[in-house]
Parts: structure tokens; sequence; C-alpha cells
């Protein structure tokens, strides 16, 4: 199993950010289109051609971790950062090299844009 961390700045409070990391039409902007997505701790998520799984952790405005076979487990961790910004605090846990920092980080570009 490979790990990726990374700490994200974003330009808006936690509560603007929060569905672009928890609803089909937020991860589709910059992520991935998500077919389902069941928004509580048990519910069943399609991440694209990630795979389906579970929502493993799931805080509201807060914590989202989703965990999807084959693509491993994905978690987003918000933090407020002042009044008018917050961190995202971000892991991914998968198997073998199928996910880059490089990758992720062209995603993170996208987010922040879509939330600016």
């Amino acid at each position: 199993m490979a790990v990726l961390q990374l700490l994200i700045r974003l330009p808006r409070p936690m509560d603007q950010v929060w569905p672009s990391l928890s609803t089909p039409e937020g991860l589709a902007t910059w992520f991935t289109p998500a077919d389902v997505l069941q928004p509580r701790l048990g519910g069943t998520i399609t991440l694209g051609d990630l795979g389906t799984g579970t929502i493993t952790a799931w805080d509201v405005d807060r914590m989202a971790e989703y965990t999807v076979d084959p693509g491993g487990r994905i978690r987003f961790h918000l933090e407020p950062d002042g009044e008018t910004a917050s961190i995202l605090r971000f892991t991914h846990e998968f198997p073998g090299e199928t996910a880059t920092e490089r990758d992720w980080r062209h995603r993170f570009e996208r987010l922040v844009a879509s939330v600016a």
C-alpha cells in the first residue's frame, strides 16, 4: 500500500468548500464523477474509474473518507484557517502506483479554482 498526504490551503471557509468534497456535483467539478454518493457513514459511493465502495468516515462540514475498490482510501479533512480560508488535509492510501502526487496536485489546482 502506498500513501500520499498533502496539505492544501483553500481561499474559502469550510462551509463553502465542503460541498466540493461531499456532493456528486462538487466532486465532478474538480475530481471525478460520483455516480452514487449516499452522504452518511456506511453509505455507498462510486467514484468514476476509481471504483465503488463505502463512506468510512463522515463528519458533516469537516471530514469525508471514501474507501473504494480498487482505488483505495481517500480522506478529506477540513480545518479552519482564519475566517476566510480553510486547510484541507488530504490522504490517499492506494495499491501499487495507481495515483501520483502530480495527478492529485493538478486536481487540487482545479479545486482551488472552483472555490475561488
